[in-house]
């Protein structure tokens, strides 16, 4: 089969259109026929060698956290069958044309291969740390990189739910966030002088998801460092403000496409790459200013 991998952290040049073995599945494992998958910027991390000490990988090594597809083979006691369509996150790299995975949940039949994919790393990620930051009716969340794949989909959850959300984002995305009935704000120099007269009361929680320093003003706007959480800040650590990490189950799945499909909650869609571009997406993620979920289309 054709995949992506690597054999030495590096630029996105390490990355090679390979024909690897089809993987078979194990006891509770079922093989995709991956029609999509996700880009994320943990990718290229990996792939440069900045997250070795956290993500130890064997070369050579096939990218990718998120994948929708066909179910294409069973093992023993596997919870889907041949034929299934399914979005989660798989075991194997996700860059692949065949991947084995466990944690899944069915894909909606009104949604698309690329927004399915987009789906299980951003919507995982917006429920883990909501629920970490316990937002309730009626208080104010502020949302640091709201426009992105992840802020976007808490935001939107957090609006459904009560909450007052002031989403930062560059100006060509305030548009789209008010649309969603968040309150824009410019991010950049200044940010949170227009964030205190964008409300008139106290920020109740904070939701990191830009990672550009913005944890020390965060601080100040909150008079505390509780309820403050980052995914994208390795400066959290030096500051005493929890850093989350993933938290991958078929029940978080099976929530997260509850809100896109009870609720109505959806991932903004970047370009769609083929696979043999997958060098190019990741240039495009590393830039930081992709306008929407990049994916990969595979087959």
């Amino acid at each position: 089969m054709r995949a992506i991998t690597f054999s030495a952290y590096g630029g996105p040049e390490v990355l090679q259109l390979s024909e690897v073995p089809v993987p078979e599945p194990g006891p509770g494992q079922v093989r995709l026929a991956v029609q999509a998958a996700g880009i994320n910027p943990l990718d290229w991390k990996i792939r440069n060698g900045s997250k070795r000490q956290n993500f130890q990988v064997s070369f050579p090594h096939t990218p990718g956290f998120e994948v929708a597809g066909v179910v294409d083979a069973a093992g023993e006691g596997a919870e889907f069958a041949v034929g299934d369509e399914v979005l989660g996150w798989p075991e194997t790299g996700g860059y692949a044309e065949y991947a084995l995975a466990k944690a899944l949940a069915p894909k909606p039949a009104g949604i698309s291969w690329a927004d399915a994919a987009a789906l299980p790393v951003a919507g995982e990620t917006a429920l883990r740390v909501l629920g970490l930051l316990e937002v309730r009716e009626g208080e104010t969340l502020l949302v640091h990189g709201a426009s992105g794949t992840v802020g976007r989909f808490a935001a939107q959850v957090a609006v459904a739910q009560g909450a007052t959300v002031i989403g930062t984002a560059g100006s060509r995305n305030l548009d789209d966030l008010k649309s969603l009935g968040v309150v824009p704000v410019l991010y950049g120099d200044g940010w949170e002088e227009r964030v205190r007269e964008a409300t008139p009361g106290p920020v109740d929680a904070v939701f990191d998801a830009a990672g550009h320093g913005v944890l020390p003003g965060s601080v100040k706007l909150r008079g505390t460092k509780d309820r403050i959480v980052t995914i994208a800040d390795e400066a959290a650590y030096e500051l005493g403000i929890p850093y989350s990490s993933p938290e991958q189950s078929p029940e978080v799945l099976t929530a997260i496409v509850g809100w896109v499909t009870d609720r109505g909650v959806r991932v903004a869609q970047g370009k769609s790459y083929p696979l043999e571009d997958a060098a190019a997406a990741q240039i495009e993620s590393e830039d930081g200013h992709p306008g929407g979920k990049l994916t990969l289309a595979i087959s």
